[in-house]
């Protein structure tokens, strides 16, 4: 085994990539198989050490000199975790790695990434460590990519063991994907959890397992939203079948914030590194979307490291307002999309729907709670897509919670959730929300003029309906929560379900 060691930053170039800030370092370098170096050994490793000071570059690029005749490339990493202050960030390390292709921000080099989830991976031909693409080891240049999340004071201390084996590469696998629909019901209610996590990012699960949830928690559709990978999207067709549409997307997870590439073409990589500041966020929305995927940001208010969404909405597809237990950043983010849709009645501007996801990761976290419920006109990507795109879409803690949400005019005109009631300014519209599986909940119409109605306590058997009358003139649109007993005094209590709007007037 040889050593190297790359010291600390203050020695090396910082490069700008045309993305977030970049620091390439010295090579790592092996001898060649072909002139006879490495002996008679199988196998060669190097092991190279660094510091990273605090306000290193995102990323921090290693370059590996791969020879011909490897058959697999096997990394293995640990850093320091000092104690730090409370309030005080401490390590946090991610890494990953591109093949000979290279680094260029959105390039075909990317192998795979695992962020902190794991201290070691390998690739070759016919497998690879959950997270990473399968694949020849070709010779020439590649690059582990690593990531200092959080930097402690103390700064960041690393080891990287690179092992090569030599021989023959095996017998590289066709992928096969899930396919576009499912049996479905026609025009109908489905219901779905569009961000979920499995061993192939940081979550415990196995596809098999999510799949097994899904069914268990009534859903009909799930969306693949791995972070910052593809890995996993030739691992879920043994678990698509006629009762559950599998989608494959990705959690593009930025240090801005994080967007779910939501039912993209099979294989379909996108790439994270960078920044708002850096305005490269708008090209690969525009990629999610050739891909034939929606561009949904996640958890836009919540409080993690580099989880609070710093992009605009200008580019959202939908907006995920509610992920995972309701919590107070769910209630922050319920105001903010409230507040957007008052804008959109303002200005005359598009409106962005909302959703909800589970974003479970591991046991106990509960696959399907909350759920996006989606009239679609079947039970197919595409027809999923277009319903969500549309708004035709409550959310629910779990499938026991149904609704049935229409305003209707003095003439019979109607219109459901995501729709527009076309009726002249004064004229007398009802709204009426029907409630199942829903005990002692309390609902609550929403308007671009704030709450303007609140029903008494639904019964124990938790059905009832709900009705209220107004005009487009005093309501430019009406939505629906359907909230669980107050904790205590005029805070609101958390949510049950709640719906996307449905407009009033001609407009």
């Amino acid at each position: 085994m040889c050593e190297d060691n790359h010291g600390g930053l203050g020695r090396r170039a910082l490069f700008v990539t045309g993305a977030a800030a970049a620091l390439t370092l010295g090579s790592v370098s092996f001898a060649s198989a072909a002139d006879g170096n490495q002996g008679d050994r199988d196998q060669e490793s190097r092991t190279v050490r660094g510091t990273l000071p605090p306000g290193s570059p995102d990323f921090v690029y290693v370059p590996v000199e791969v020879p011909a005749g490897v058959r697999e490339i096997k990394v293995a990493y640990t850093y320091d975790r000092p104690s730090v202050p409370a309030g005080t960030t401490g390590n946090a390390l991610d890494i990953g790695i591109f093949d000979d292709r290279g680094t260029e921000l959105g390039g075909r080099g990317f192998r795979g990434w695992s962020g902190g989830a794991r201290t070691e991976f390998f690739i070759r031909a016919d497998e690879a460590t959950p997270g990473y693409i399968p694949g020849p080891v070709r010779e020439g240049t590649w690059h582990i990519a690593l990531g200092p999340y959080t930097v402690a004071p103390q700064g960041l201390s690393y080891e990287i063991t690179i092992t090569l084996t030599y021989g023959e590469p095996g017998e590289a696998a066709r992928p096969v994907y899930p396919p576009d629909r499912a049996r479905g019901r026609g025009r109908a209610w489905y219901r779905g959890d569009c961000h979920l996590h499995s061993w192939y990012s940081d979550g415990r699960r196995t596809p098999a397992e999510i799949g097994a949830l899904a069914r268990a928690a009534g859903l009909d559709f799930i969306n693949s939203s791995e972070h910052n990978t593809h890995a996993a999207h030739a691992h879920w067709s043994d678990v698509a079948g006629d009762d559950l549409l599998v989608m494959l997307g990705e959690e593009v997870t930025t240090r801005n914030g994080h967007v779910v590439a939501l039912g993209t073409d099979p294989g379909t990589f996108v790439d994270w590194r960078y920044r708002a500041r850096d305005n490269r966020f708008g090209r690969f929305a525009r990629q999610i979307r050739r891909a034939g995927g929606l561009v949904v940001p996640a958890h836009p208010h919540a409080t993690c490291v580099g989880c609070n969404w710093k992009f605009g909405f200008g580019e959202a597809d939908a907006v995920e307002v509610w992920n995972g237990p309701y919590t107070p950043d769910d209630e922050v983010a319920l105001a903010d999309w409230d507040s957007m849709l008052v804008a959109s009645v303002r200005d005359g501007r598009d409106w962005i729907p909302a959703m909800g996801s589970s974003d479970a990761h591991r046991d106990p976290d509960p696959v399907g709670r909350p759920q996006t419920v989606v009239l679609a006109d079947d039970l197919t990507r595409r027809a999923i897509q277009e319903g969500i795109r549309a708004g035709r879409s409550y959310v629910a803690e779990s499938a026991k919670v149904e609704l049935s949400f229409r305003a209707s005019g003095a003439r019979g005109e109607h219109a459901g959730i995501g729709e527009r009631l076309r009726v002249d300014r004064d004229t007398p519209v009802t709204v009426r929300l029907e409630v199942t599986g829903a005990p002692r909940c309390t609902v609550r119409f929403v308007t671009d003029q704030g709450v303007l109605h609140t029903s008494a306590p639904l019964p124990v058997s938790g059905s009832g309906v709900v009705e209220w009358r107004t005009t487009p003139s005093y309501a430019a649109y009406v939505r629906a929560e359907v909230r669980h007993e107050a904790a205590a005094g005029p805070v609101p209590g958390v949510l049950a379900a709640f719906t996307n709007p449905i407009f009033l007037g001609r407009q």
